[in-house]
Formats: C-alpha cells, structure tokens, sequence
C-alpha cells in the first residue's frame, strides 16, 4: 500500500490553473506536517509550499500570490491549488509528510506549462 498518491498534474497554457491531489493511507494523517516539493529537469528538489498540524502555512516566494495549500482531515488529502500558472513552473511535483523522523513521499505528478 503506497502511502501518498498524488493527482492532478497536466498539460496547461501559461496563465492557467491546476489543483494537485495528495491522498494518505495508513498514518494518522492529522499529526503530519505536509509540503509540496517540486522538481524540474536538472535541478534540485524544492521545497514549494508547506501546512503544518495546525495549519499553518509557509510558501517559497516565487509562488507567494499565486499558490495555496490545504488541507483536510477528514479526506486526509492535501492539496495544492496553483493560479497563474508559468512555464518555470514545469516539474514533478511531489507530496511529502513529515513526523519526528519519519519522512514519507509520493510517487510524483508530472505538471507542465507551455503553449
């Protein structure tokens, strides 16, 4: 059983919108501290945003305005809405969840901006 599965990723013109889905099984999802971390081709995973057990948020500043993390308890999904969207936001964008020690990860969803 994978732990974190995202969603969403896709194909968008520059300007657009996506909202990535990030599902947790199997942990007590509301303890976590979640964060979306991304990666473009030759680069370094980065952190992009983050939402602590409380809720608290934190955003690197190249999406601050335009990027919001959320999440539910209930569904224990996280999720990631972007809004104007640009291509230097082209990567695998990745879910992780923070706890002590531990450190889980998604698999990845792949998101593209280009015209």
């Amino acid at each position: 059983q994978v732990p974190l599965v995202e969603s969403g990723g896709d194909l968008v013109q520059p300007g657009g919108s996506l909202r990535l889905s990030c599902t947790a099984s199997g942990i007590t999802f509301n303890i976590y501290h979640m964060g979306w971390y991304r990666q473009a081709p030759g680069r370094e995973r980065d952190l992009v945003a983050s939402i602590n057990s409380s809720g608290t948020t934190n955003y690197v500043d190249s999406v601050k305005g335009r990027f919001t993390i959320s999440r539910d308890n209930i569904k224990n999904t996280v999720y990631l809405q972007m809004n104007g969207l640009k291509p230097e936001d082209t990567a695998v964008y990745y879910c992780n969840a923070k706890v002590g020690i531990r450190t889980l990860w998604g698999q990845g969803t792949q998101v593209t901006v280009s015209s």
